[in-house]
């Protein structure tokens, strides 16, 4: 498979290239150009099917023109030692729980596979790749865990000093200087000035190309594709349970989740749609679909895609122009007010024992405005939960008057580090580090 730029499909790259050179040079982002046909392989999956095994498959449908079978399957092996977890909450409604991992964030799904495939790409070409990523703390404490034992990868962290220090979640043991794979760096400035030299640095190709420069957020492809793998896995657990159609209500985030639901889709999973609150940028038009307005403005009249900023809904444009009727029948956005998020938080833990945070508080007030769709296809709701509750203690104490417990590896997370080196304030400086590793 080819992964082709959001603004100019004639500019197209094999998984190899996508992975590494995140960024097209026309500023776009890459997606998959075409999809496999999986539809009989899917209905073959059920309850013991694992997500690694999953992930392996689809992995082969995605690049087997460029690595083997087993090279696909070690990929996946070597990334997913953990899975999600599908909760049944009541008849046709569901809970997909994707924090089960290392660092309690759904982000270690994406890193570690993106990471086991970067390994893998640098083994196999005898070479070295360098991660640049900013960060306040849960996608650093993630890559560096991931990152652990892996010979040709290093990462570069730049964390921001003010208005606090945000440096969390490391060990000492992980920093190159002890022998490790990670460089942490603490920046003489706010998050924006780290995302300025992000910036900054990846828009000199050069270096890109010198030192195998790529990052570990969702503007790399490598991190979203294993997202799409969450939906084929729900329905392994999903298809001698129900008859009818499935949902998937989830907050959009950065739309990457979202993205990566509509890809699963295109590989023909079986789904009817999915539910989520509108945002500025996702809304319903006056019929009532959804639309999206950054479409007004021709991809070409815009500026790059920010490396630092990462999102995917130019990626969702993308997919929307491509299938624009269709595509009016799969996202369904339902205006959520803050004052029936709290209610929803709060039926969710008197309902079912669910400590829910503000995103799933908002994804179940969508699928609930939306019940009426729902219950006429007698379809069931699968509910996205992305992170550890833990993570929003303070908000989940306000909301509803207890926090969940906090478990010893968001603990870890969340535990300062201390770092005796000194701050920098340029992108000079920070290429000073590629140098030097």
């Amino acid at each position: 498979m080819k992964f082709i730029s959001t603004r100019n499909e004639e500019n197209s790259a094999n998984f190899e290239k996508a992975v590494l050179d995140c960024l097209p040079k026309d500023g776009g982002l890459y997606i998959p150009e075409d999809s496999a046909d999986l539809r009989r392989w899917i209905l073959y999956t059920n309850e013991k099917t694992t997500f690694s095994s999953i992930s392996g498959t689809l992995t082969s449908a995605f690049i087997n023109e460029e690595f083997s079978p087993i090279i696909c399957e070690a990929i996946a092996t070597g990334a997913f030692a953990f899975e999600p977890k599908l909760r049944k909450l009541e008849d046709k409604l569901y809970a997909l729980e994707l924090f089960h991992t290392p660092t309690g964030s759904h982000k270690d799904f994406g890193i570690s596979y993106l990471i086991n495939a970067l390994e893998m790409i640098m083994l196999l070409k005898g070479e070295t790749s360098i991660v640049l990523d900013a960060t306040l703390g849960e996608l650093g404490a993630s890559v560096t865990r991931m990152v652990r034992g892996m010979m040709h990868i290093k990462v570069v962290l730049l964390y921001p000093t003010k208005p606090n220090r945000r440096l969390r979640g490391l060990s000492e043991s992980d920093f190159v200087w002890n022998g490790g794979n990670v460089y942490p760096i603490e920046i003489d400035g706010t998050e924006e000035d780290c995302h300025n030299i992000v910036r900054e640095i990846f828009a000199r190709r050069d270096l890109v190309k010198k030192y195998n420069l790529t990052m570990a957020n969702t503007v790399n492809i490598g991190r979203l594709l294993p997202q799409s793998f969450f939906y084929p896995f729900a329905f392994s657990r999903l298809k001698k349970e129900i008859n009818g159609g499935i949902f998937y209500a989830m907050a959009p985030g950065n739309y990457s989740n979202l993205v990566a639901g509509l890809y699963s889709w295109k590989l023909s999973l079986p789904v009817s749609g999915f539910i989520c609150p509108t945002t500025d940028e996702l809304k319903i038009d006056p019929l009532g679909n959804c639309e999206i307005l950054d479409s007004i403005v021709n991809v070409k009249d815009r500026k790059p895609c920010d490396p630092a900023s990462p999102s995917s809904l130019e990626r969702l444009e993308h997919v929307f122009n491509a299938n624009s009727l269709m595509l009016k029948h799969f996202i369904y956005p339902s205006e959520v007010s803050e004052e029936e998020t709290t209610h929803s938080c709060q039926e969710l833990f008197m309902k079912y024992g669910i400590f829910a945070d503000k995103p799933t508080g908002q994804a179940y007030a969508a699928a609930k405005k939306r019940r009426e769709m729902t219950e006429e296809d007698e379809a069931a709701v699968v509910l996205v939960m992305r992170d550890h509750p833990a993570f929003s203690s303070e908000f989940i104490r306000h909301t509803i008057g207890e926090a969940p417990e906090m478990p010893e590896n968001i603990k870890e997370v969340l535990k300062p580090t201390t770092l005796n080196r000194k701050m920098m304030k340029t992108a000079e400086e920070v290429i000073e580090i590629f140098q030097s590793l």
